[in-house]
């Protein structure tokens, strides 16, 4: 199965793509310069920043490449080489941010992430980072035949689905569940406090609601354990023990073991499967997953910002920060007027 290909054209975002090193397994773009949000005007923000992600086999060889066509993106770390760049991009979520790069009459950002870091977050959710991004609507510009990663890319909006099941309850809408899948890489995101637009998750999903059907309805259909009212835009799903037990199996790896640590005192050192049965019956069954998400996502949230300040430099982390409490307050105005 495939990831579905949007509708667009993207010759733009390729465009960008031929100022770089073209060994990428797979590059995306993403966000508001993408895809409209609410509170946009007719189509995505022209002025707002080109988010984008490349995804490579050799993340020390692709720097060597990009200081030596692309230096003026590196902040002052390009002094101390590829390997040193490579370092740092390996602590927390293990990208590395280029922020406020001008190109082609745009600002954009990009990240560059190890195809294998990549691979390991889709399938066990380790940070959830870019496996976040990857279960809301991006615009994929490029994708080398790796069917080790598009295994995993599909493995991870099967992982979202149940996760969001776990936290639904036993009846829903369409949008309801695109809403508690949008949200799940932002659940104990530090930035959603201080620097993040209150509201994101709701604008990003009312107006791309047929991006995310084309992302998730086969998945769906495909479900032994939903129903699937397509043309009502309702769904069903197995709430009993049971069902739910069965999900929390499916789970990545990484959810369950946050989700075991929440539950098991310490040392008792009950396995997995026990601890899951547990949580399967408990009333508060999808608040212990919620919490489990959150226990991944904030340590990597925070590490990946501090990074910020090394990967853009001051200067550009205090504009970028700028920006982004300018569009929080703004969501913040326009919700309470």
């Amino acid at each position: 199965m495939a990831l579905p290909a949007l509708s667009s054209s993207g010759v733009k975002f390729r465009r960008v793509l031929a100022h770089f090193p073209q060994e990428l397994s797979l590059a995306f773009a993403y966000g508001s310069g993408v895809f409209r949000q609410a509170g946009d005007s007719a189509g995505p923000g022209e002025n707002n920043m080109l988010d984008f992600v490349f995804a490579v086999d050799d993340s020390v060889t692709w720097h060597m490449m990009n200081l030596t066509k692309n230096r003026s993106h590196y902040s002052f770390l390009k002094v101390l080489g590829p390997k040193q760049i490579n370092s740092v991009q390996n602590y927390g979520a293990g990208i590395y941010y280029n922020t406020l790069v001008p190109c082609n009459g745009r600002m954009i950002k990009y990240g560059v992430i190890s195809t294998d870091t990549l691979i390991d977050d889709l399938l066990h959710w380790k940070t959830l980072y870019v496996a976040g991004r990857l279960q809301k609507p991006v615009k994929i510009l490029t994708q080398n035949e790796n069917s080790k990663l598009q295994a995993a890319l599909v493995s991870n909006l099967k992982s979202a689905v149940t996760a969001a099941f776990l936290m639904l309850p036993e009846s829903f809408s369409e949008e309801d569940l695109y809403m508690q899948i949008a949200g799940l890489s932002y659940t104990g995101d530090f930035r959603m406090i201080v620097g993040e637009d209150r509201s994101k998750v709701q604008n990003i999903v009312e107006p791309n609601v047929p991006h995310f059907q084309k992302l998730y309805s086969n998945i769906l259909q495909d479900c032994p354990q939903v129903v699937y009212k397509h043309h009502l835009g309702r769904l069903e799903i197995d709430k009993s023990p049971e069902g739910q037990f069965a999900q929390l199996m499916a789970l990545p790896r990484t959810l369950q073991q946050k989700i075991t640590s929440l539950v098991d005192p310490p040392g008792k050192n009950r396995d997995v499967e026990e601890i899951l049965l547990q949580v399967a019956h408990d009333p508060d069954c999808g608040f212990v997953v919620q919490q489990g998400i959150s226990r991944i996502v904030r340590p990597s949230s925070v590490v990946q910002s501090a990074k910020t300040i090394l990967t853009a430099g001051v200067k550009k982390s205090v504009t970028y920060s700028m920006k982004k409490l300018y569009k929080m307050t703004k969501g913040w105005l326009r919700k309470t007027s």
